[in-house]
């Protein structure tokens, strides 16, 4: 559904993005993370035709948004970090102003507002003003507001900032459940790398204009730190691990490495070996206190290649 070949955009001297190829599948949700000024925005304009790249292409569902603008905007939805409603006009009515404006009859937008308006769980606040709706409810409002002419792609782009937690919880699952209930692809920019993660099918780490790796958490993960991508924490009862202990787990296939700390034992492995860790822990005759598998998350794997980028 979009796909980026070499594209690249520069203001003077300075590279916003530098040849950027990236492909997102119809229906996935792919997140695109980075700092402030990483380049994400920018992309983002170019993807819906508001700015033409220097170089490289983009095709959005197969259309050109720098030759066929307008077409491209009948595909996708907008949202960006701060929507603008009409203040005086209620939540219904805005919807059903965005429905006339995409070509809908009367009938059909208020229709599809309505509709809509369950889906984000704005139903009970249809006829209250925009104006008197708090942030959550306006980037809920936001969501309804970009999918009322049927997108085949929305971009969301760092629609979570300024959210409470709960807020946040609640409008991600909406983007899930509207996502593969209308098999709509998602563009999700942020840099909020704990919330993006808990959604997003696959991630870019974006940093200075370019991408330096694409993929899930456990590709990832596995790319960054290869054969010790999983760690398992135990502790055991006495003062110390011991050796015994130590030697056991060393056997179970997949350990690359075992530290023991008094009576804590880190094992890093290629793969979840925590039940293999338990019983040898047990059967070597061991009183297991504890615990606990670790996974690399996306801050482990973020900052890493952000540090990787910095030190280039």
């Amino acid at each position: 559904m979009i796909e980026l070949s070499g594209l690249t955009k520069r203001y003077g001297d300075f590279t916003a993005v530098d040849h950027l190829d990236l492909q997102v599948a119809k229906g996935e949700i792919f997140g695109l993370l980075g700092p402030n000024g990483a380049g994400k925005s920018t992309t983002i304009l170019m993807i819906l035709g508001l700015t033409e790249p220097d170089e490289g292409s983009v095709r959005v569902a197969g259309i050109d948004p720098v030759s066929r603008p307008v077409e491209v905007k009948k595909k996708v939805g907008y949202l960006p970090e701060d929507v603008g409603f009409y203040e005086r006009y209620s939540g219904l009515e805005n919807l059903v102003f965005t429905g006339r404006l995409n070509g809908l009859p009367m009938k059909e937008a208020r229709r599809r507002a309505e509709e809509l308006l369950e889906k984000v769980g704005l139903a009970e606040h249809a006829e209250k003003k925009a104006g008197l709706y708090s942030r959550g409810m306006r980037q809920r409002l936001g969501l309804a507001d970009v999918l009322i002419k049927h997108p085949e792609v929305i971009i969301l782009d760092e629609p979570i900032l300024g959210l409470d937690p709960y807020g946040v919880k609640e409008f991600l699952e909406t983007i899930v459940r509207l996502s593969r209930e209308e098999g709509i692809t998602v563009l999700f920019s942020s840099h909020h790398l704990y919330q993006v993660q808990q959604v997003c099918d696959r991630v870019g780490l974006f940093v200075s204009g370019r991408l330096l790796a694409v993929g899930d958490i456990n590709t990832l993960s596995q790319q960054l730190f290869g054969n010790d991508a999983w760690a398992v924490e135990a502790t055991v009862a006495g003062d110390r691990v011991p050796e015994k202990v130590v030697e056991a787990v060393k056997k179970i296939e997949g350990v690359t490495k075992v530290r023991a700390d008094g009576n804590r034992m880190t094992v890093e492995c290629s793969h979840d070996i925590t039940a293999g860790v338990a019983k040898a822990i047990i059967d070597a005759g061991a009183g297991l206190l504890s615990l606990n598998r670790k996974e690399y998350g996306l801050d482990d794997i973020y900052y890493h290649y952000f540090e990787k980028a910095e030190t280039a």
